[in-house]
């Protein structure tokens, strides 16, 4: 019987790779900075709360791995592309793209409709305008691979019984932009597939966070594996796409979710 190895298979590595992950501290941001970096990654991380970065890098480069932190305004164009050109100016190329910022500005349906359009400048118009900056400059190296972060809530309805009786709410602005970050996903797919560049959408479940315990205990009822996310649990599907080992799958909504949406 043969011994497994120590280590993966290296099409499973990011050794070598310029990986940009936006809004790597918040909830799953951190999870998914260590894993990247401890698979090989050089990873610039890009927020608005560029102080929360630094700290997270600092951590990072104490443990060997390669992790900056840049600023970033995702809701404002020229910050997209000053961040594009700065990357690509100290390392001439990025070989992926990990769009996980999100803005959160809507809290229930009777919002103002300022939150809402908050949202999309940040969620939707932003989403693409980074999405389109760095995918030219990827299609036109002739390989790269992006990967949108959207939720099962942009495949499925909310179900609001899960949050009778708590304060917790579901913001409509929510599902609408992931709900549209799945088919951009295959808009871009279908646009920079002939350049070598593949772009697929990961939909999380529900992520632990301290929630309710009663929004919990029905959250995890509604899924196969009886539990909710944590921090470990993206990184190996993200780490996926951005390889090798996914050189042919693009276009893909890969839902990560205990089985929520198998039902």
């Amino acid at each position: 019987m043969n011994a497994s190895p120590a280590h993966p298979p290296q099409n499973f590595s990011l050794n070598g790779k310029i990986i940009v992950l936006t809004g790597g501290a918040g909830l799953y941001g951190r999870g998914l900075t260590t894993q990247l970096a401890e698979s090989g990654a050089t990873l610039i991380l890009a927020s608005r709360n560029l102080s929360a970065l630094e700290k997270v890098a600092a951590e990072e480069r104490a443990l060997g791995r390669n992790v900056q932190a840049r600023s970033l305004d995702q809701a404002d164009e020229s910050s997209v592309l000053k961040l594009r050109d700065s990357v690509y100016q100290e390392f001439g190329r990025v070989d992926g793209l990990v769009n996980n910022a999100v803005a959160r500005p809507m809290k229930t349906a009777g919002a103002p409709l300022a939150d809402w359009k908050a949202s999309m400048k940040t969620n939707a118009t932003g989403l693409f305008a980074i999405t389109r900056a760095f995918g030219e400059k990827m299609a036109a190296q002739g390989t790269g691979s992006i990967v949108n972060i959207g939720s099962i809530q942009g495949m499925v309805g909310p179900d609001f019984t899960l949050y009778e009786g708590t304060t917790m709410t579901a913001p409509p602005d929510y599902f609408f932009h992931k709900g549209g970050m799945m088919n951009l996903t295959r808009y871009f797919a279908a646009l920079y597939g002939p350049q070598g560049v593949r772009v697929n959408c990961l939909a999380p479940g529900g992520f632990y966070n301290g929630q309710n315990p009663t929004f919990v205990e029905r959250y995890i009822k509604a899924t196969f594996l009886r539990r909710m996310a944590d921090d470990r649990d993206l990184g190996g599907p993200v780490i996926f796409l951005l390889s090798e080992a996914a050189r042919y799958v693009t276009g893909v909504n890969l839902p990560v979710d205990a089985g929520y949406t198998a039902h």
